[in-house]
């Protein structure tokens, strides 16, 4: 069977490629960071309550009260992304979601659990007791199972050679098992959560160290080992993930195409920069170093995307029907709602600031 005859044609884009493929990256990047924070702090509190440790009390309390406001933010912030995803490669990812449709839309269900979950430990924390283990166990086993599902739709749809797995099981229960990148792959998103995860506790316990709050230097330690180690892990399960893509795609990052082997190059730079102000825990110079190398990453990613479906699509391939006022309109919502969102974050913190002052 020809598999370009099972890819659809692509839908029209009313502006260029480049501007979607702009707002792709801007919004994974910040759905990344708040679903990194996610799933790392809850492994953190997790790793907490099985060591019994009752010096991480304030620490575990703490992940609590803000986890449930981050699965939001992960959860609206994922949208935008989605969507112009859809826009770019719409074609693919509609068939991959049919082929595991019934795991794909599971996923809603699986959300709605886990945010439950997190909110009954969060509003009953001090009365569960040794009980909280077994919620937050639930709640990041189920963010596990929802990152393994988009592992498998967001690779699944990177292989039109594979669809044709459909006509053998049309149930919509297939996963993508076979490839040699899925559980590199995968791994490779949640110890980088574990990572962003403790480095987002020694920053915010490094702001609290600066209100004075004491105990705040050994939350910091903490989760600068968290950063440290796993990202020293990433290592590991990087080259794994490389060296388990197909050989003439792993190639364009180890100097047959330029553009993949210098972002490679500085991706590796950072990480090395990243290790170093881990070490010598420096917290600030970690976030900031931290914050390259994810979008190096980001870039990493897409220039993946690209290469496999080069052989049947090229973004070029879109046809542009110019009509630029829906972006206008989205920019000016985008920035209207970034406005709200922080006028009430402001607004929300200023409350709980003068009810503690009580």
């Amino acid at each position: 069977m020809e598999i370009a005859t099972l890819i659809p044609s692509p839908d029209s884009i009313p502006v260029p490629s480049e501007w979607f493929g702009f707002l792709l990256t801007l919004t994974f990047m910040l759905h990344l960071l708040f679903m990194n924070v996610m799933v790392g702090t809850g492994m953190i509190a997790l790793c907490g309550h099985l060591k019994k440790d009752t010096g991480a009390y304030p620490l575990e309390k703490d992940i609590s009260q803000k986890l449930t406001f981050i699965i939001a933010f992960t959860i609206n912030l994922g949208v935008a992304p989605f969507l112009f995803l859809q826009v770019l490669y719409g074609q693919f990812i509609y068939v991959s979601s049919m082929i595991m449709a019934v795991y794909w839309l599971s996923v809603i269900i699986m959300l709605i659990i886990a945010y439950y979950s997190a909110y009954y430990c969060k509003l009953n924390f001090d009365r569960l007791h040794s009980a909280r283990t077994y919620f937050i166990g639930f709640t990041v086993l189920i963010f596990f199972a929802i990152a393994f599902l988009f592992t498998n739709n967001m690779t699944l749809m990177l292989k039109p050679q594979t669809w044709t797995v459909f006509f053998d099981n049309p149930r919509g229960t297939v996963l993508n098992l076979s490839d040699p990148s899925l559980f590199p792959r995968f791994l490779h998103f949640m110890t980088a959560s574990a990572a962003v995860g403790g480095l987002f506790i020694a920053v915010l316990w490094s702001l609290k160290q600066k209100k004075g709050i004491r105990g705040a230097e050994a939350y910091i330690e903490r989760g600068m080992k968290w950063f440290t180690y796993a990202t020293l892990l990433q290592i590991l399960i990087g080259s794994w993930f490389l060296i388990s893509l197909p050989r003439d795609i792993m190639l364009l990052f180890m100097g047959r195409n330029t553009i993949y082997t210098h972002t490679f190059i500085i991706s590796l730079s950072l990480t090395v920069m990243t290790l170093v102000f881990g070490f010598y825990r420096k917290v600030r110079g970690a976030a900031i170093s931290a914050l390259g190398l994810i979008f190096s990453m980001i870039l990493m990613r897409d220039m993946l995307r690209t290469a496999c479906l080069a052989p049947y699509f090229r973004l070029t391939d879109i046809q542009v029907i110019p009509q630029y006022s829906p972006m206008i309109l989205f920019f000016a919502a985008f920035i209207g709602t970034a406005v709200v969102v922080i006028y009430v974050l402001r607004l929300g913190a200023g409350v709980k600031h003068e009810n503690n002052s009580y």
